[in-house]
């Protein structure tokens, strides 16, 4: 027996000698010891790929893709030789496992042992900015003291989700931070500058991104995710500068798809974790704050695919910098922040190691098909169809179309079991297969809460988002083959005297955006018409080749029409068959604007980076059409003259407030300017006389940017959160009334789902237009505050109101929050390019 234990102790030193012979530490690489100075994005890469070359049977480097800025995106694959030989094999072993891939011709699937996979995902907020240090201590002294763990898993480490953010944060902080460093809170080295480091370069939050995969970094993640789904996933945060460490197991609610072995696993990590955590005499908290509800989390979206998904969360952010005297007149170091995460780290992996067999064996069971699958069936507008068959194929859920059925099903519309004739242009998305619990997260109408409290909003369901009907049913419903739909290529036609296409999606806000930019001429019809036989909704583009300089400008329609999948009705006579003709005055010409947004902090005003970003992306990303941005504290500065269109993102507006700066805007609006404001920032007009606006309630707000106070700290979690819930609605679904024969509304039916993030209302305004309103206050989906709903029952949402020559057009829930709310986008198009 003793030559036995000798020799299993000889084994283990050889190995470690193998693997950590003239390997250099992190410090001895980058010249410094880890946490006293912040790395550069390129500097951690650097060493990873130092350890790849000097272990090349140890370590893989594989790039999965790069930012909007162009930083490089790198895995970094971590385990014994042998493992590493047979990664490939492992890997499909895997997804075997989880059913979504069968046995192919490389039949040797039975591998000797079990093998644990282990997911590390380092600073998806640039500023939580410890974690990234910390991947690389993990990765150096996982390949040395700790290289037994690796001989029955694989440890897969993102040092680095969100590069542009870090580098944001990193960069201004190694520009302003004090050698030795001040801990005082109120030097300016605590004190970082709009928009922070938190977000990736269109200032999204990548941690919000998972399921909806808007960033080239969640959707060049989600590739390579979809080719392993480790069994354990870890994302590293950090919190506020007062609170110590969290880890799991999560607070309530658990969404029910979780399964007893994952929420046990959980508890079993966190008593694995706590042993170190006691030892070191580290402060902890578990069970609070960050449950596991809404899916598009970095931990909530693995666990839905089988992992063990968690968050771990340090103090710190980026207030902490390299040091910072928290409240209890303790110094929060960065050192100490990279050692806790680097600890609880190798602690995770040891206790997935410890237990592979077990891992397997459950996540195998995950995936189990179940025998009371769900179908979901989803109609609708084709291009609105088009855009979530993407979604469905990013994920690797499989669907069909719903071929000829008559079935039984529960409407989302009706509320209420109803016949239902299925076709074959109906989608048709079955629980019966692998994913199909994402499947329900994703599609089920209402998330089951068994606390109210949550960290994060409430209801997301797809066909909402989508803007498509929906039903639901457990009776078996025979598919066919969905391919996608084409339009018929568009040509030529010699006798048409303009071409016209009907205003239905963003995907025609974007052909109408490259029209403009080639200098094209379009016109838009504000009354109903009929012509060839064909009727025009109000919002309906009409190219009318008189209006252009020359032919060959009126045939480049066709082209862009053909690039952008765009079906063209020829139109062969200006006198309509119903409704106006083409020379009516209620055809008008779209004009290309000049269009300005509010961007910065400064004199009291604060931006919402995340409004901002989001309606950034739009402009650049999806419709294609030029912004400027202007700094608030230069609004003072500017001339608005030479814009047409002044965009307020969601915001604290103090200073545009005051006598002077409301005299301006009144003056720009009176000689024809157009103001979109959203969320908060409709303050600037509410309750003064000068304007029409009037607010309803002073409820607690909580928009998508003071969502992280909670991250911060700054509000006390016991006394207050909880007590201030039925004044909330942290993210709930409302059935509006649309005006669809308002601009605003162009394309859509008489009823609309919003996505309602915050607890403001808006009384009718009178003499103006109240195009959406909220007339009977019970959500669809999701939790609001019994306190805030009697507030909301006849409340605006969506307003237009007349200034002299100019318009304000009110928001007062964002439609482009988080850009997964689909269905609101085409408000927006509508208000820049109609709305006059």
């Amino acid at each position: 027996m003793r030559l036995i234990i000798n020799s299993i102790i000889l084994f283990l030193f050889v190995n470690f000698q193998i693997l950590s012979q003239d390997i250099k530490s992190p410090s001895e690489f980058l010249g410094y010891e880890i946490g006293t100075q912040f790395s550069r994005h390129s500097q951690v890469l650097d060493y990873f790929d130092y350890i790849s070359k000097e272990l090349p049977e140890n370590v893989i480097m594989e790039k999965y893709g790069e930012t909007y800025e162009r930083r490089p995106l790198y895995l970094t694959y971590i385990s014994s030789k042998e493992n590493i030989k047979n990664i490939d094999l492992i890997r499909e072993n895997n997804l075997i496992n989880a059913g979504v891939k069968k046995f192919g011709e490389n039949k040797n699937h039975n591998l000797k042992k079990d093998i644990a996979i282990v997911w590390l995902s380092y600073n998806v907020h640039g500023n939580e900015s410890s974690s990234t240090e910390a991947s690389m201590k993990t990765l150096y002294l996982l390949l040395t003291k700790n290289s037994k763990f690796l001989e029955n898993t694989i440890v897969i480490i993102d040092p680095c989700i969100n590069p542009d953010g870090r580098d944001r944060y990193a960069n201004w902080y190694n520009q302003v931070g004090n050698f030795p460093y001040n801990t005082n809170p109120k030097s300016r080295e605590h004190d970082e500058p709009w928009p922070g480091g938190r977000a990736n370069h269109y200032l999204y939050d990548l941690n919000r991104d998972w399921a909806w995969i808007t960033q080239i970094e969640s959707k060049a993640r989600l590739k390579v995710y979809n080719k392993w789904l480790p069994h354990v996933h870890v994302d590293y945060h950090e919190q506020g500068i007062n609170e110590p460490y969290y880890f799991a197991p999560a607070a309530e609610p658990f969404h029910e798809v979780i399964t007893k072995w994952q929420r046990d696993f959980q508890k079993e990590i966190g008593i694995n974790n706590a042993k170190y955590f006691d030892k070191n005499g580290w402060l902890y908290f578990t069970k609070e704050m960050f449950d596991l509800l809404y899916p598009s989390y970095g931990d909530t979206y693995p666990t839905y695919l089988g992992s063990i998904g968690m968050t771990y969360e340090k103090a710190g952010g980026g207030v902490a910098g390299l040091g910072i005297l928290n409240s209890e007149n303790k110094v929060l170091s960065l050192v100490d922040r990279v050692n806790h995460h680097t600890t609880s780290g190798i602690s995770t992996v040891e206790i997935s190691s410890l237990n592979a067999k077990e891992l397997n064996e459950n996540f195998k069971d995950f995936f189990k098909i179940r025998s009371d699958n769900t179908n979901y069936i989803l109609r609708g507008n084709k291009d609105k169809l088009q855009k979530l068959k993407k979604l469905l194929d990013a994920h690797e859920i499989h669907y069909s179309n719903a071929g000829s059925n008559k079935t039984y099903a529960y409407s989302y519309q009706s509320n209420r079991n109803e016949s239902l004739q299925t076709n074959s242009t109906d989608l048709l998305i079955s629980t019966s297969q692998p994913k199909g619990k994402l499947v329900d997260v994703l599609f089920e109408q209402n998330a089951k809460l068994s606390d109210s409290l949550t960290y994060d909003i409430t209801a997301w369901s797809l066909p909402y988002a989508y803007g498509l009907d929906a039903y639901m049913t457990n009776k078996k419903i025979i598919g066919g083959i969905t391919e996608n739909e084409k339009f018929s290529v568009n040509s030529i036609d010699k006798n048409a005297i303009a071409y016209a296409l009907k205003w239905n999606h963003l995907n025609d806000a974007k052909f109408l955006s490259n029209l403009l930019k080639n200098k094209i001429k379009v016109r838009y019809n504000k009354i109903e018409f009929t012509t060839n036989g064909i009727k025009y909704n109000p919002g309906s583009l009409i190219i009318y080749k008189g209006d252009q300089t020359n032919e060959s400008k009126f045939n480049k329609v066709v082209d862009i029409a053909n690039d952008y999948n765009r079906k063209l009705n020829p139109i062969y006579t200006g006198m309509s068959e119903k409704g106006p003709d083409l020379g009516s005055s209620s055809i008008d010409l779209i004009k290309n604007s000049n269009i300005a947004i509010l961007a910065g902090d400064g004199s009291g005003d604060r931006v919402s980076s995340l409004n901002y970003g989001a309606i950034w992306y739009f402009f650049e990303q999806e419709i294609n059409y030029p912004l400027t941005h202007i700094n608030i504290d230069k609004f003072n500065r500017i001339d608005f003259e030479e814009f047409d269109i002044l965009i307020i993102p969601d915001g604290y507006y103090f200073s545009l407030k005051n006598e002077k700066n409301i005299g301006k805007i009144k003056s720009w609006l009176r000689n024809g300017g157009k103001i979109i404001a959203f969320s908060k920032a409709l303050d600037i007009f509410s309750n003064n006389e000068s304007f029409k606006l009037k607010s309803k309630s002073n409820s607690m707000n909580l928009t998508e940017e003071n969502m992280y106070l909670w991250d911060e700290g700054y509000i006390s979690y016991n006394d207050q959160r909880r007590s201030r819930i039925s004044n909330m609605i942290s993210g709930a679904i409302f059935e509006v009334a649309l005006d669809n024969t308002h601009p605003m509304a162009y394309g859509y039916p008489k009823n609309y789902n919003s996505l309602k993030i915050g607890a403001s209302s808006y009384d009718l305004m009178k003499n103006a237009n109240n195009v959406g309103v909220i007339k009977n206050a019970n959500p669809i989906s999701g939790f609001a505050g019994k306190n805030t709903l009697s507030k909301l029952n006849n409340s605006m949402i969506f307003g237009h109101e007349n200034f002299g020559k100019g318009d304000i057009i009110y928001f007062a829930d964002n439609p482009l929050f988080r850009s997964f709310w689909e269905n609101g986008k085409l408000f927006f198009a509508n208000s820049i390019f109609f709305v006059d």
